[in-house]
């Protein structure tokens, strides 16, 4: 297990449409192991394959209840909204207020590609849809109604 580096805003890679895995192999096992660790040394929430420069349908989740692998993953449901700050680690320091459903359901597959569906509310569900759209090419700063000044976010991180 190594860790890689993340893709900083700015690189093409983020804006790119990632290709499906049909490998479920070492390769992808090595690589889902790799950002499990990249994501925990950088203190993230979730991680995505293109953040690690790798255009394909991957990425996992961890909101402080373990890892969550999803390969190949869409989002099948969603109910409610929800509003709030939010950042990614390939622009660090930058936040800004994006509207999310407050539950989601995604169908994806598990490394060894069998198919499963989670459900995920509140903060799983806001890093369920971010990180799916990095899949898509779609980074946070795309979907935000506006973006927090640095007053903001040291306001914020006082309150948490």
């Amino acid at each position: 297990m190594a860790i890689r580096n993340i893709v900083q805003f700015g690189d093409d890679v983020l804006k790119k449409e990632c290709r499906p895995v049909e490998k479920f192999d070492r390769k992808l096992h090595q690589l889902l192991d790799d950002m499990q660790d990249t994501l925990y040394e950088a203190n993230g929430a979730g991680l995505a394959a293109p953040q690690v420069g790798i255009l394909r349908q991957v990425c996992i989740v961890d909101v402080g209840e373990g890892p969550i692998e999803l390969v190949n993953p869409e989002i099948i449901a969603t109910e409610g909204e929800q509003s709030g700050p939010e950042g990614c680690l390939s622009l660090p320091n930058e936040w800004g207020m994006v509207t999310r459903p407050m539950k989601v359901t995604v169908r994806a597959q598990n490394r060894k590609g069998k198919w499963f569906e989670m459900s995920g509310e509140e903060l799983l569900a806001r890093a369920f849809c971010h990180e799916i759209d990095h899949l898509h090419g779609t980074v946070f700063t795309d979907v935000a109604g506006r973006m927090l000044s640095r007053e903001e976010i040291a306001s914020y991180k006082l309150n948490q």
